[in-house]
């Protein structure tokens, strides 16, 4: 059993509050007795209101569930139904238009539109990559991936590949940085005198179509030229280097070309971690500290060779006057917290009962935040001294009420100015979206982020009318009219709320890491829409869809979309996607059903037994696809919502799972931590994922969380292994 120090109000776990002490205070100006007995007071304070916004969320569901089931087969209407939610308080009246007022916000939130990486904090690896991935190599993201529509040969180079790459690279230059009369193809020497450019082409010299493009230049102490171009705000830095064996084969010595990728980085403790206890939740605050410290490293061997990761440096470069300057080396970073939902038994109150998760992590990694404002070398992670928390899962303009109140009592307690903690509002539930602009007001002073979360808000979007009939087959819920409304309403209301130069509109993630020629064909619709950011899978997506932006200037798009005219899509949000007819043949169910149960094993039983909150995991027809808790809410919710409806039955349930288990088994037979769930079925895994569907419609607000940790808490009991 867990130790705890009594602490004013409140209870601390022991290790909990050593690691605090310890760790995130020194190098602050915050003395430990005094912290402790402010944030016990402040999380005291917050316990109440946190339970009863959980109770408002249940009486709210219980309210829909009476609806549904009174009006299952009726043909109701919209007019109907909104009076309906408007009278349970879920449905509010849009106020008076207004805009945000929010200040201090980095260049990278208020001004530059590209890609935004999601990463795991447990990880460190992985987290420094992401912070790193600011700056990615586009030969090697077109080479390594399906960009040229086949895929490298692993058993070593493939020089024509490597042409086509070139090529590929090439053709891309001429896109961005246009030349006059000439192509990027045809330059056969590139030399820099002085702090400029020449582009030689047969003795001819060749100039920029625009010549503001070039913003500097740079030869370091090895040789290595480097020129840094820009297109819609973000750099291209063109490498020559005669000597690197790309270098010495090019025609104009040309090695590589970097883009700048990944703008900002969520660094998530959240839906792809799995911290169910001290241990855990403490492995991500420390990950974040060393983040805001500028001191995270990870050693690791790879190809018997041992490499240590450390977060890269600012780069330097020289203007045609010869002045030095500096661009930033990493990706802006934001640390998104866990939702209201959830306790932890890292505090508890004066009744031994568990304090909110979110109360913890809002307080400790903002007073991690706090040494990335007090340090003064190159490593800085926001210019302004703003710290950036991503709030998910919140239902409604009272819950984000709620967090910004959270957020200006936990300024009080570290001495920060108000409004230096910057919210990220996660548009991912149904009250939220139907209420967005509502939710925005209540913060309009230290809102920076907006987001479509399409996982979550399917996964809500099924729970919140299941009992209603039967909803669409997964794969047709993006034909419906509710998520174009969505998508839609999310920029358009970010925009009236004056958005734009202030605060990202982001758009979602891409779930198939593996199909970046996919990727590369359809994500445009993200930065064409208005979103000035949108999630990828990898720092090798952030360069790919990098080259979206380059396309498409998103400052245009938003600037032209703010001049249409306002649309009501309330209509079309409110509209539930549920099957016509229901139709289905019998090889139709059980193709949905595997599908749906191949997803929720193949992530729970890594979550479960090894404690990992983000997997790549085929899906029934093989094609790797990326899960998290969101990605498990939806299979799970689906399935319990047919279940419900008796389009399947609990033994259709029970025999899929047993069936998609074995396979689960064999696509994981090269992992020596893997446990078997076949053929004894009797695994904490195997029970959390057959609970997942079977309990599901009882699940609040459809979360996988409560199941997931109460399943992964007994495995750790028993000893895990990790991976």
């Amino acid at each position: 059993m867990p130790k705890y120090i009594k602490t004013n109000a409140v209870q601390v776990e022991q290790n909990f509050y050593n690691f605090v002490n310890d760790e995130v205070l020194p190098g602050t100006s915050l003395d430990h007795t005094d912290f402790w007995y402010q944030a016990s007071n402040m999380l005291k304070n917050f316990y109440k209101p946190n339970k009863l916004l959980l109770q408002d969320r249940q009486r709210m569901q219980s309210q829909l569930d009476e609806w549904n089931k009174k009006n299952k087969g009726k043909n109701f209407q919209i007019d109907e139904y909104k009076a309906f939610l408007k009278k349970i308080g879920y449905l509010k009246n849009d106020g008076p238009d207004f805009k945000i007022t929010t200040k201090n916000v980095d260049a990278e939130i208020a001004k530059i539109s590209g890609p935004q990486l999601v990463v795991p904090v447990t990880n460190p690896r992985y987290a420094i990559n992401a912070a790193n991935a600011r700056w990615g190599s586009l030969y090697d993201a077109i080479y390594g991936t399906d960009v040229l529509g086949d895929i490298a040969n692993s058993s070593g180079y493939e020089p024509d590949r490597g042409r086509r790459v070139v090529k590929w690279v090439r053709n891309f230059l001429d896109q961005s940085i246009p030349l006059c009369n000439a192509s990027w193809n045809d330059i056969t020497k590139v030399v820099l005198d002085q702090n400029k450019m020449k582009l030689i082409f047969n003795d001819t010299r060749i100039s920029l179509a625009d010549s503001s493009q070039l913003i500097g230049t740079k030869i370091d102490s090895n040789g290595v030229q480097k020129i840094l171009f820009r297109k819609n705000d973000l750099g291209i830095i063109v490498i020559l280097d005669f000597q690197d064996k790309i270098g010495m084969v090019d025609k104009a010595s040309i090695s590589d070309v970097l883009l700048e990728s990944a703008i900002s980085v969520i660094m998530d403790c959240e839906d792809s971690v799995a911290t169910v206890d001290s241990n855990d939740k403490i492995q991500a605050y420390r990950n974040w500290l060393g983040l805001m410290k500028g001191v995270l490293t990870e050693q690791f061997r790879k190809n018997d060779v041992d490499i240590l990761r450390t977060l890269s440096p600012d780069m330097s470069f020289n203007n045609s006057d010869g002045k030095e300057f500096q661009i930033k080396g990493r990706a802006l970073m934001l640390v998104r917290n866990v939702g209201h939902l959830m306790t932890t038994s890292l505090v508890l109150n004066e009744n031994n009962e568990e304090i909110g998760e979110g109360l913890i992590d809002c307080l400790i990694t903002a007073a991690c935040g706090l040494h990335d404002r007090l340090k003064s070398n190159a490593l800085n992670n926001s210019k302004t001294g703003s710290i950036y928390i991503v709030k998910p899962k919140m239902h409604g303009p009272e819950e984000v009420a709620f967090t910004v109140k959270l957020f200006r009592s936990v300024e009080k307690v570290l001495n920060l100015p108000e409004d230096t903690l910057k919210l990220g509002i996660m548009d991912e539930e149904r009250r939220t979206s139907i209420n967005l602009k509502e939710c925005i007001r209540e913060a309009k002073s230290r809102v920076a982020f907006i987001n479509t979360g399409f996982l979550d808000r399917t996964g809500d979007e099924i729970h919140s009318s299941l009992r209603l009939a039967p909803m669409v087959r997964k794969a047709d819920m993006k034909k419906e009219s509710w998520i174009n409304a969505y998508e839609k309403n999310n920029v358009q209301v970010g925009l009236q709320c004056g958005f734009q130069g202030k605060a990202q509109i982001g758009k979602g993630m891409w779930a198939m890491p593996d199909k970046m020629n996919l990727m590369l064909k359809e994500k445009i619709n993200h930065p064409n829409a208005g979103g000035s950011c949108a999630w990828v899978p990898s720092p090798t997506a952030a360069t790919i869809h990098a080259t979206h932006y380059h396309m498409t200037y998103v400052s245009k798009v938003q600037q032209e979309l703010s001049e249409n005219k306002i649309i009501d899509f309330k209509n079309d949000l409110l509209k539930i996607p549920i099957a016509k007819g229901a139709n289905w043949s019998n090889d139709e169910i059980e193709e949905e059903l595997l599908n749906n149960v191949q997803g929720i094993l193949g992530y729970v039983v890594r979550w479960v037994d090894q404690g990992v909150g983000c997997s790549k995991v085929p899906d029934i027809n093989g094609v790797n696809l990326m899960e998290d808790r969101a990605t498990c809410r939806i299979s799970s919710q689906h399935i319990a919502n047919w279940f419900h409806h008796d389009i399947i039955s609990k033994n259709d349930i029970i025999n899929a799972f047993k069936k998609v288990a074995s396979i689960v088994d064999e696509q994981n037979r090269s992992d020596s931590f893997y446990s078997k769930m076949a053929p004894g079925f009797d695994g904490f895994a195997f029970m959390a994922s057959l609970d997942l569907a079977l309990e599901g419609a009882r699940q609040p607000s459809g979360y996988t969380e409560p199941l997931l940790h109460s399943y992964r808490i007994k495995r750790k009991m028993m000893g895990v292994s990790k991976p």
